[in-house]
């Protein structure tokens, strides 16, 4: 199969500058029970998309034109043995994947050297010995494995690089103090251990891709992660007035700590409801606060060592003068899909802090582009459903075989059979609003496309991924038999 996808990749591709353009169509028959993925080199502009089943795994390598270049093929691990594929890297020449057992104690890795027209394969045993999984992470350079000793304060991060080498290391937090959602002090195996399900089980760390926009049903959980600059950043916000925030350097393995006040908000303690909630996201070393009662809330930017930056206040009688959209509301009609604008600034408050409430930042030129918002639980999710949604298992990606988090595919699809709502605004690089129009982001231009076209309503095999500051949407159409990958741009 892979001989015939390839000499229909070659002289079926066409190319167009325009977004929202066919980049490539590639007339083929996939199984059903295939699953596509893909790794992005952005060192070298080049992706490798692959192509699975449970007997054979082939890997075909495109140009920054989304053109092929290359292709291996190879058995895939034995399915009863490694039915998941967990995660990847990647180096200059080479593409590499990460097969797991069910505990992730034995794993399989497959590297994918194009240079030299190989496949190597390696058999690698992990110990999990009193941890508990709360995040895989992948990168370019390694793959991650964060873990959380039994009652204790101690993460043990287990890596693979790029060539396949394993090593773990201990990163002990003792030292530092913890706080659960009552204000108590725990230790980081019981902050972890907390349950916010529906919406977020317990021994969950949310991974951040800071690069494409992220939705708030990822960005509304208390517990998150980011990797930027050789660092693996870890927020904690289970307690409404704190945000933890912890940095672990992945070279050293060293552990720093900042616990970072949210803006003070007064509770009218005449008011029928006295709840409060927050939350915070981490954008280019700055975090982003904000939290809400039920007539007011607050947005505040401050530096990673918890100076304020910028506060910006409002009441449940003001005009969000800083914002840069409407205020939106979808999915609250019978079907899910319908859309509204919300008028008054104390509908936007009181569904803030009745929903769960969430930030997301996303460069948009030298500005930063900045939700506020809230996201009700999947309609009719029961709390088995809730923890089985917390891996990742997106879409037709949902395939039994593939079980690593496609940030960019879970941000697209998550507003799915949710009550969303949000508000957009603009802001400079010394953080004061920018009154300008936006401009349509991929994400709504992808959206947008497949409302707009019946005959992609009903695909498989999708996958999404960023390269060269395009998004590249692959799909397979049933009734043509064909693949089709389009080029979309903010």
């Amino acid at each position: 199969m892979i001989k015939t996808l390839c000499s229909l990749l070659v002289f079926s591709t066409s190319i167009s500058a325009l977004a929202q353009e066919i980049v490539n169509e590639t007339p083929v028959k996939l199984d059903k029970n295939r699953s596509v993925f893909q790794i992005v080199n952005n060192s070298k502009k080049e992706t490798t998309l692959f192509v699975s089943d449970d007997k054979k795994v082939n890997a075909i390598l495109l140009n920054n034109q989304i053109q092929i270049t290359d292709s291996l093929s190879t058995a895939r691990p034995d399915s009863k043995k490694f039915p998941s594929m967990v995660g990847y890297n990647c180096s200059t020449d080479n593409a590499q994947i990460f097969w797991s057992s069910k505990d992730y104690s034995e794993i399989k890795t497959q590297l994918f050297d194009f240079a030299n027209k190989k496949i190597d394969v390696k058999s690698l045993t992990l110990s999990f010995k009193d941890e508990t999984i709360l995040e895989k992470i992948s990168t370019a350079d390694a793959f991650f494995i964060v873990t959380i000793q039994k009652n204790s304060s101690i993460l043990k991060i287990h890596n693979i690089d790029n060539l396949g080498n394993y090593s773990s290391n201990i990163v002990d937090a003792s030292s530092f103090r913890f706080f659960d959602s009552n204000y108590k002090q725990a230790t980081l195996y019981n902050v972890f251990k907390q349950s916010f399900l529906p919406s977020e089980a317990p021994f969950s760390l949310e991974f951040i891709n800071a690069e494409t926009p992220t939705s708030l049903d990822i960005s509304s959980k208390k517990r998150k992660c980011y990797i930027d600059n050789g660092q693996l950043f870890i927020t904690l916000d289970t307690n409404k007035n704190l945000t933890q925030l912890l940095t672990i350097n992945l070279n050293t393995y060293t552990l720093t700590e900042k616990t970072i006040k949210k803006p003070f908000i007064v509770v009218d303690n005449n008011a029928t409801n006295l709840s409060t909630d927050s939350n915070s996201f981490l954008f280019n070393q700055k975090l982003y606060q904000m939290k809400s009662s039920a007539t007011e809330f607050v947005f505040e930017i401050k530096d990673l060592d918890g100076n304020s930056l910028k506060e910006y206040r409002v009441n449940e009688n003001d005009v969000i003068d800083f914002k840069n959209s409407e205020i939106s509301q979808e999915g609250s009609g019978i079907s899910g899909n319908s859309k509204k604008t919300l008028e008054k600034t104390s509908q936007f408050i009181r569904k803030l802090n009745n929903l769960n409430p969430g930030i997301s930042c996303y460069l948009q030129g030298e500005n930063t582009l900045v939700t506020l918002g809230s996201i009700s639980e999947v309609k009719g999710m029961s709390t088995a459903q809730a923890i089985g949604g917390q891996f990742g298992l997106i879409g037709a990606l949902a395939a039994s075989m593939i079980d690593y988090y496609n940030p960019t595919m879970a941000s697209f699809n998550a507003y799915a059979n949710r009550k969303v709502v949000k508000v957009d605004c603009l802001f400079d690089q010394q953080n004061n609003h920018v009154k300008s129009d936006l401009k349509p982001l991929a994400f709504d231009k992808i959206r947008t496309f497949f409302e707009d076209n019946d005959d992609v309503k009903k695909v498989s095999m999708e996958t999404l991924f960023k390269m060269n500051d395009f998004y590249y949407l692959g799909y397979y159409l049933d009734k043509e038999k064909k693949y089709v990958i389009r080029k979309f741009a903010d």
